[in-house]
């Protein structure tokens, strides 16, 4: 796995899970996924020791609901993702409601299906963002949790202002 890039530009966002993390190196200047997968996590965490880039991970929030050992898990994967990295201060994380809301403009009714719509309808529809095997498109490739994590890096270069940290 090689997540590296121009870490002055590039975003890393990790959609975590308990076992396996998406994640997208976004370029926000150029708009554009230079790299995407999901992978293991200690070999997520394995390639964040070598890599300066910008990281934001999805945050997990209680909503009332009860919640099983996976989002526990997933919870301590956050934090080792976060330790792994050189500056573990720099670290964004961003909730899945402001995700919701910054790129659909309300909570209600977002779903995995509504939230990648909204990404291929930024990137100018589907033959355009997506394409075809012989013509890829720009967004050419991501699978399920990548494009929650390609949500999570455009959410946060549109309302992270450079340099300071969402909290």
């Amino acid at each position: 796995m090689a997540i590296t890039g121009d870490i002055r530009m590039n975003i890393l966002a990790i959609d975590p899970g308990p076992t396996h993390s998406a994640w997208v190196l976004y370029d926000p200047v150029a708009r554009a996924v230079l790299n995407h997968g999901k992978d293991r996590n200690d070999d997520v965490r394995r390639a964040l020791y070598e890599d300066d880039t910008p990281l934001v991970i999805e945050g997990v929030a209680s909503y009332g609901r009860p919640v099983g050992m996976e989002t526990f898990n997933t919870c301590i994967w956050i934090g080792r993702f976060i330790e792994a990295i050189p500056d573990p201060g720099s670290a964004k994380l961003i909730y899945r409601r402001d995700v919701k809301r910054h790129l659909c403009g309300t909570e209600n009714k977002v779903n995995d299906a509504v939230i990648r719509q909204r990404l291929i309808d930024l990137w100018g529809g589907k033959a355009a963002a997506i394409g075809r095997k012989a013509s890829p498109g720009p967004l050419y490739g991501l699978h399920a949790d990548e494009w929650q994590a390609l949500a999570l890096a455009v959410t946060c270069a549109e309302i992270v202002p450079n340099g300071t940290r969402l909290d």
